[in-house]
């Protein structure tokens, strides 16, 4: 499970789609009327993004090497092998984010993300800007938190109906869909890609 974010180049287009994708099992009698049961509890998210330039070379004394860069990225994962962590430009912090209740007695609490209206955890925390306890923020040291799992471990139990908000950025760990990815080499010195996809991972 490598830690590796997925790197930011130049060429990247606007052009992003992003496909949120549940799991239902649905029953159909022969009458018409279904069952439906939901194998998952929460979404998995699967990004598609297209890269209209690359460059390989020199440009205006600057050498820059995306295409290279993220062929390497790819390389490096073994294609759909490895994982990865991805920012996403739009779902990648929150400020006050409710994650649990002290019960004088839990010391392991799951970070959370609210987008919408629908709860999620977080499973590759980035920075942890705050950790408060009925809106006191806690020393560094009073917890420890997970990156591969996102959970937060206290050295002492919150007490009995204690409200614990964070202030985080987070990533997606993901994976490649394909085991092969296109490049094309359109001018001089430059590459394009047009579909670069990849999907959350789950913990269970």
């Amino acid at each position: 499970m490598s830690s590796a974010v997925f790197p930011t180049l130049t060429g990247l287009g606007w052009n992003m789609k992003r496909t949120e994708m549940w799991k239902t099992r649905v029953q159909e009698a022969i009458s018409g009327k279904e069952v439906r049961l939901a194998d998952w509890t929460y979404p998995r998210h699967q990004w598609e993004l297209t890269f209209e330039f690359l460059l390989q070379g020199t440009l205006n004394s600057r050498t820059l090497t995306d295409f290279a860069t993220l062929s390497g990225f790819f390389n490096l994962r073994q294609g759909v092998y490895d994982s990865f962590l991805y920012t996403d430009p739009d779902d990648n912090t929150v400020t006050g984010q409710t994650i649990g209740t002290g019960d004088g007695s839990t010391t392991v609490f799951q970070l959370l993300r609210t987008f919408g209206s629908f709860i999620e955890p977080v499973l590759a925390p980035n920075t942890i800007n705050a950790i408060k306890l009925n809106g006191v923020t806690q020393g560094g040291g009073s917890y420890s938190v997970s990156s591969t799992t996102g959970q937060i471990t206290f050295n002492s139990a919150p007490g009995n109906g204690v409200a614990i908000t964070a202030d985080f950025t987070y990533y997606f760990r993901c994976r490649f869909v394909d085991d092969t990815m296109d490049f094309e080499k359109f001018m001089k010195q430059l590459y394009s890609t047009k579909s670069v996809k990849f999907i959350s991972l789950k913990s269970g």
